[in-house]
């Protein structure tokens, strides 16, 4: 993966086929090496860009990885290790301290097993993990083979642990004979989560050079792009270029193009998309399809067609999939719909032995949206019961809510019985906090959250939303404290925010550094990330395709 500094050559011969260390100048993940195993081979063929193509399967083979003794160990069924790494009691500790020991048990891991845990990790947001998962096989080159579709999945891994810029590293120290349509998707599908709109439409054109854009993946992806941006316009462009080059529109070009014209607050226009999807006769429409359209119903307070779809999603669970209890839950939360959410929520846990926190963030959040505080205060205090790591992310939204109400003791005694119970206060924890001192103008206070907030972990995306920041600085002006002022700035600086001319639009201070009328209208992202969900559970099972 990113490797110590070697020199990268590729031999006269490479088709893909040769083992070749990768080079990666960055100290990211230092003291692993990445080699690039052979992938297997389906279709070979003769292009006029290139007379030595070779096509590679995206399912990776699972036999001969090592020697004799290695493969006569005992199997360890992928589940055992998921949960080992899940559960670790010290995140510092990382994926390899589990697969160490594992192995030095002397059982044996199959590619398939692990490729399976990174799998799962993924799914719950454990990207850390998963990509150490990959180092640790990188690691033993003579046992595992990595194929491109996992040198997709680590470019991907990369972007979201260590920033775009070592992703874009990562792409760059790869032989331009391994970059397939998949690698180049997965740094596509980087740039679009970061919203890096000329990057991401310089790469779509380099993909559409090459014929990796015959298909409807990439539009999809960009598809997701201009929804976040609200340019919906460039979306009805992509969808006519996909039917002039006869690309066929998949469950997912149709999900997405249901969103984008339901958001545009065009119930008609939405439902035009939905009697095209019936006329497919390729297509059949998911529980995705539903919650998509769900969504734009209840937005525009069209509940009786809402809970039609709501019903139509519960009809189309299949096997052990979780997602749709969160989004039938949330749903029906949005509804205003209580007994409903506890109805799904009871179901959701008669079907499964465990629910994830993701399960109790997900109810915890719809109830405190109906301001049933007392039902969510109860089924947080369970959660707290049968959680094996406490998320700081759950403990926010009743940190959030007695915030919003005015609770300022309620919610500083919830805060100190979080960190007794073990929670670690991430930077959303930190600027709630703020969010009370800047109500009650407590702003030195405010200021010391925002640091904290700044310096928490996992702050590398955190930045401080608008709102907050123009009251603090307005506070400070109308209050002649510079030197509030000044440490606020430089809480921007440290985040980046001074940086980004989007962000800084919002905030009311000039190049000069004085404070200005000026007062946008200042979207609060935390309890406004509704427009976003849909868009990014869209990308996120695009995420599944690479």
């Amino acid at each position: 993966m990113l490797l110590q500094p070697t020199t990268l050559k590729i031999p006269p011969n490479y088709h893909h086929q040769n083992s070749n260390p990768i080079s990666f100048s960055s100290g990211l993940l230092q003291n692993s090496t990445f080699f690039l195993k052979q992938p297997i081979l389906s279709i070979s063929r003769k292009t006029h860009k290139n007379p030595a193509f070779v096509a590679c399967s995206s399912i990776s083979q699972v036999h001969s990885y090592g020697t004799v003794d290695y493969e006569k160990r005992p199997m360890l069924k992928w589940n055992a290790i998921y949960k080992k790494i899940s559960m670790l009691e010290n995140p510092n500790m990382g994926s390899a301290s589990v697969l160490n020991e594992v192995e030095n048990e002397g059982k044996r891991l199959s590619k398939w097993e692990l490729c399976r845990v990174v799998k799962e990790l993924r799914k719950f947001r454990r990207y850390r993990f998963a990509l150490e998962v990959y180092e640790w096989m990188n690691n033993r080159a003579e046992s595992y083979r990595i194929t491109t579709s996992d040198t997709a999945i680590q470019l991907d891994l990369i972007a979201k642990v260590h920033g775009i810029s070592s992703a874009e590293k990562y792409f760059m120290k790869l032989p331009d004979a391994l970059k397939d349509k998949r690698i180049y998707g997965s740094l596509l599908n980087a740039y679009v989560r970061a919203r890096m709109r000329e990057k991401a439409e310089s790469l779509m054109d380099k993909m559409r050079d090459r014929s990796y854009a015959s298909h409807a993946l990439p539009f999809n992806v960009m598809m997701t792009l201009y929804m976040n941006l609200k340019d919906h316009e460039k979306i009805e462009s992509l969808i006519s270029e996909m039917k002039e080059k006869n690309i066929a529109l998949d469950i997912y070009t149709y999900n997405i193009w249901l969103s984008s014209r339901g958001s545009q607050g065009s119930l008609e226009k939405m439902e035009q998309v939905f009697e095209q999807m019936q006329l497919d006769p390729t297509i059949n429409p998911n529980w995705t399809t539903f919650s998509t359209m769900a969504t734009m119903y209840i937005k525009l307070g069209h509940l009786e067609k809402a809970e039609d779809c709501l019903k139509k999603i519960e009809s189309r669970i299949t096997g052990r999939d979780r997602m749709p209890y969160h989004y039938l839950i949330s749903l029906y939360g949005s509804a205003g719909n209580k007994e409903e959410v506890y109805r799904v929520w009871n179901t959701y846990k008669a079907s499964f032995f465990n629910i994830p926190n993701l399960g109790y963030h997900t109810v915890i959040s719809a109830l405190v949206r109906i301001n049933d505080i007392d039902g969510a205060e109860k089924i947080y205090d369970e959660w707290l019961s049968v959680k094996s790591v406490y998320d700081p992310r759950v403990g926010n939204l009743l940190l959030s809510s007695y915030v919003r109400k005015g609770l300022s003791q309620k919610a500083e005694t919830f805060f100190d019985q979080m960190i007794e119970v073990g929670g670690k206060p991430n930077s959303m924890t930190w600027e709630i906090l703020g969010e009370d001192h800047i109500r009650n103008r407590r702003i030195s206070e405010a200021l010391s959250c925002l640091k904290n907030a700044a310096s928490a972990e996992g702050s590398k995306t955190w930045r401080p939303k608008p709102i907050n920041v123009s009251s603090i600085l307005k506070i400070s002006e109308q209050e002649s404290d510079t030197a509030t002022k000044d440490a606020l700035l430089e809480v921007l600086r440290q985040t980046g925010c001074l940086d980004d001319v989007s962000y800084m639009s919002y905030i009311p201070i000039s190049d000069s550094g004085t404070i200005t009328s000026h007062d946008p209208t200042i979207e609060d992202r935390a309890d406004n990330d509704a427009g976003d969900h849909g868009a990014y559970q869209l990308l996120d099972q695009l995420q599944e395709s690479l």
